[in-house]
């Protein structure tokens, strides 16, 4: 009975650590608006929350967003790709995080430490193009490793 028991305990810990994809999350679903997440990042998942779709097309809106750093935050980067059709049609890049210039309260964060985020976020958009497509965004810190790494599959079939 022990050796059984034994033989399915191994069994299950290999079939989780031959995983390599984490599951898709639902940020929301309203009416003719989805938006879903999956971390790209092989070894760690995120959460990440908003209270309605519909706050997006807001000036600001509140998020939640929580981890365990598998890295520290020295300096952060950010690049985001949208992707229509499997095509990359626009990316954007820029600095979050550098010594004696810090745009976010949680640069210089060590490795091991939770990151939590709980309050508004601007994205300077007046609305969510329609259509179904993919924005692709991931940080790096200073060593060019990832820090965090996701891809949103938005679907929008609002009308504005």
């Amino acid at each position: 009975m022990k050796t059984s028991n034994a033989l399915v305990l191994i069994l299950a810990l290999l079939y989780i650590d031959a995983s390599t994809e984490w599951p898709t999350h639902t940020v929301c679903k309203e009416d003719n608006l989805e938006i879903h997440y999956k971390s790209c990042d092989p070894q760690q998942d995120f959460a990440f929350s908003i209270d309605r779709c519909s706050d997006i097309t807001t000036h600001t809106f509140n998020i939640r967003a929580a981890m365990v750093l598998r890295h520290s935050i020295k300096e952060l980067y950010v690049k985001v790709d949208l992707i229509i059709n499997g095509k990359t049609v626009l990316t954007y890049s820029e600095t979050l995080c550098e010594p004696g210039h810090s745009k976010l309260i949680f640069c210089g964060k060590k490795k091991g430490e939770q990151l939590y985020y709980e309050g508004p976020v601007t994205l300077g958009i007046k609305e969510i193009p329609q259509g179904d497509y993919t924005i692709s965004a991931k940080l790096t810190n200073e060593d060019h490793v990832t820090v965090a790494c996701a891809d949103f599959t938005v679907k929008n079939y609002l009308e504005y």
